[in-house]
């Protein structure tokens, strides 16, 4: 089971190699100079952290302040020590890559989120002199780059880089990684199956930013004759093939590989423009353009590009990369094709990729395919503006874009994110950056604030979407709950600290069952729960995607609801007469929080009568039940955690989580065991003869056969905690006591049974 995505990225090269705690299911090493990291397709629901984490170079200094000013005061105070504070962060968990904040009080810089030019003027991006009054898609800045990076930024950086510790960090991360790529041979051609060459496509777009970017701050021509061995060897032309020899090298069949293909010639053309010969800029112009955009063109105006009418993240990818592609040809290539294009992706994107983002800021996929989806839209947008001086109503079509910030920052607890449905193919020079950018924009520093400290921050993106402006701490006034109601997920996380990485985490699922592109599970009511720095109960991920009906849609009886890490048995939830859960499933759900917020202390004392709780009921979920609701909450001042099934069942009900812990069941309750940290669990109010029980996490015997030829994914390392009931009416109160150290037995509560009905704030004091 799997609770981070699959990704490569390169660590901050200022911080030592982290030491990983071994797991037989969870990271795969690749060995260069810098930590690449791939998650496993295997299966496993993460585990323990390792406690001994990495401290940075670059700690802050934690430097208390003086005085405690507030509002204006306090935001200019924090603007104009932010060299002295420096990266907020002392490190990155060595296993889940999350920062590590300090545990420190009263922090000058740690205050309200803001921008704050007049504390720093000294480094802040000048005035973009491409300033048109008449804005058109077809008409280009002058001058090179233009997509992403125009030359003033470029010009900025020398000065802005030595005033701004993380700038400072993430330039020194690009050129380490770049160093690692510029000694490994060119990308190799991999056709996976039906998922094409993606993996292909990224990795050469991750490499081409770094090399591009390497030169451009140095002027060393050995990254120009680097970048070009990768473009030429991805156009067939190297030492070795590199796909068909004809019009389908880049696999226009799965067209995102195409659109990514596309995307990072474009950079390379257009960052590197200037030390191009013309014959090199002819060859690349024309390998994009006949392996590319044609293409491209080509399913647009035939009809065949199913991507177009769907708001996901195949839109904003498929878009993104033939926009980038035709802005930088744009007055060298004479055919038209750059200006066809570039009229139809611009309108499709505003009424399709654009809307993948619901009204309370969840992405309509899953929480990994937001990676894929804004990172297009948002490549996609700068490159716009910077090229030709508008976003064109992609910034402004959908208001609730603004939420979409939250939904990623709610949705990554201490134990990595709440990674329900399938979390993609590796990321490479996918990242959430585009917080980055969407906080500058839309003006939401606390979004700049958050993932300026993840592990994926350092890239070149980040160098010209970060506003160094920006100060204060992305917690101060940030509440520990929030819901997302939209109707098509339905889900909440609560936590007990936004800067402890021991914190208490749980997040919980309700809502619809398809309209999620094929990418969601069978998954009412499906749970996750950090505490301690662990994860106790977690996702199991993607399933192969190769596998035979893994695509074939989200009916009822589509085959991909025959593997295990997609049927209702693989999530955390109840089984009903051990079936799948129906698809036409139309849950409710109730919500409520005592509101309680942390401030600007990395340290936040939580008050004892802090709570939050959501309820569902999940009874059109299910055949043979009569009613189902399931709740959860926080109680004790959030140290422990009650989840609550009511339900009414004509047939066997069977409650299940998937844990990497080592279980010990003692009847009605069990210990789980990861590292050198406990987590009891215990049956409230128990039925008579019902006790805990365990199994591993694979099919039941009796399940629907597998397509032919067909076989499911092993999830080694899972157990499945359970507790079996004959049908009848019941009421399941599970209690999780983390075993926090220095909290003993009798600082434990134990909560009245109270129907979910009647849930309150205050109804578990």
């Amino acid at each position: 089971m799997n609770d981070y995505p699959n990704e490569t990225y390169g660590l901050t090269t200022s911080q030592p190699q982290h030491k990983r705690a071994s797991r037989k299911w969870f990271w795969i090493g690749v060995p260069v100079a810098i930590a690449v990291i791939l998650a496993a397709v295997l299966g496993g629901v993460l585990g323990s952290r390792a406690h001994n984490n990495s401290k940075s170079s670059s700690s802050s200094s934690n430097a208390a302040a003086s005085s405690s000013p507030t509002g204006e005061a306090a935001a200019s105070q924090a603007a104009s020590i932010k060299q002295e504070i420096g990266i907020f962060p002392t490190g990155t968990d060595s296993q889940y890559l999350l920062p590590i904040y300090p545990s420190t009080t009263n922090t000058a810089a740690y205050t309200t989120p803001t921008f704050h030019p007049s504390s720093n003027a000294a480094i802040a991006w000048p005035a973009d002199p491409f300033q048109p009054s008449d804005p058109s898609p077809t008409s280009v800045r002058s001058d090179r780059p233009r997509l992403i990076a125009p030359a003033y930024k470029w010009e900025a950086l020398p000065q802005l880089i030595p005033n701004d510790p993380y700038l400072k960090a993430w330039n020194e991360t690009i050129f380490g990684n770049a160093t690692a790529y510029y000694g490994l041979p060119p990308v190799v051609y991999h056709m996976d199956g039906s998922s094409g060459i993606l993996d292909n496509a990224r990795e050469i777009k991750m490499r081409v930013k770094a090399f591009a970017y390497v030169y451009r701050m140095t002027n060393d021509t050995k990254w120009i004759d680097r970048t070009f061995l990768e473009l030429q060897n991805a156009a067939g032309n190297g030492t070795t093939s590199f796909g068909p020899d004809d019009q389908t090298k880049w696999n226009p069949g799965h067209f995102l590989d195409t659109a990514e293909f596309t995307a990072a010639f474009a950079i390379g053309y257009d960052w590197l423009y200037s030390a191009w010969t013309d014959e090199q800029k002819s060859q690349i112009r024309s390998s994009m353009i006949f392996y590319g955009l044609q293409p491209g063109l080509e399913i647009y105006s035939n009809g065949s590009a199913w991507w177009a009418s769907v708001d996901g993240n195949w839109n904003c990818v498929s878009n993104s990369g033939l926009t980038m592609g035709s802005l930088a040809i744009l007055g060298d290539d004479t055919s038209g094709i750059a200006e066809q294009i570039i009229a139809k992706t611009i309108p499709n994107t505003l009424a399709n990729c654009m809307t993948a983002v619901s009204d309370d800021g969840t992405w309509s996929e899953t929480a990994n395919y937001w990676y894929f989806g804004t990172t297009g839209a948002a490549e996609m947008t700068s490159s716009l503006m910077t090229a030709a001086g508008s976003d064109f109503g992609l910034l402004s079509t959908n208001p609730d874009l603004e939420k979409t910030g939250l939904f990623h920052m709610y949705v990554t607890g201490p134990g990595s994110l709440f990674a329900y449905g399938d979390h993609g193919p590796n990321k490479f020079s996918t990242t959430a950056n585009s917080l980055i950018f969407w906080g500058d924009q839309l003006k939401h520093p606390e979004y700049v604030l958050f993932q300026r400290d993840q592990h994926d921050a350092p890239e070149p993106n980040s160098m010209f979407w970060y506003n160094p402006t920006v100060s204060g701490a992305f917690w101060d006034g940030l509440a520990l709950d929030h819901v997302f109601d939209n109707n098509t997920d339905q889900w909440a996380a609560m936590r007990s600290s936004w800067t402890d990485e021991d914190a208490l985490y749980v997040a919980i699922k309700a809502g619809k069952l398809q309209g999620h592109q094929t990418h969601n599970d069978l998954d009412c009511g499906d749970f996750v729960l950090d505490a301690m720095g662990t994860r106790w109960a977690g996702e199991l991920g993607s399933g192969d995607y190769l596998s035979p009906g893994y695509f074939s849609s989200d009916a009822q009886d589509s085959q991909r609801w025959l593997y295990y890490r997609k049927r209702t048995e693989g999530q955390n939830t109840i089984l009903v007469n051990k079936a799948n859960q129906l698809v036409s499933a139309a849950p409710s759900i109730k919500f409520d929080s005592s509101g309680t917020k942390q401030d600007s202390s990395t340290v936040l004392q939580v008050p004892s009568d802090s709570t939050a709780y959501f309820t569902a009921d999940l009874s059109s979920a299910y055949d043979g039940v009569t009613s189902f609701k399931r709740g959860i909450r926080m109680i004790n001042g959030r140290k422990q955690v009650l989840l609550q099934d009511d339900i009414n069942a004509s047939g066997d009900i069977m409650w299940r989580m998937h844990t990497n812990a080592t279980v010990t069941v003692d009847g009605t309750s069990a210990t789980l065991k990861i590292g050198d940290k406990t987590l009891q669990m215990t049956i409230l109010n128990p039925p008579n003869g019902v006790s805990v029980t365990t199994g591993p996490a694979v099919r039941f015997s009796d399940d629907p056969a597998l397509p032919d030829g067909a076989s499911d994914q092993e999830n080694p390392g899972v157990t499945v905690v359970m507790i079996s009931l004959p049908a009848g009416t019941y009421s399941l109160q599970v209690l999780f006591n983390p075993q926090w150290d220095g909290m003993s037995s009798s600082d434990f509560k134990t909560p009245s049974a109270v129907a979910i009905d009647d849930w309150s704030l205050t109804s578990h004091p």
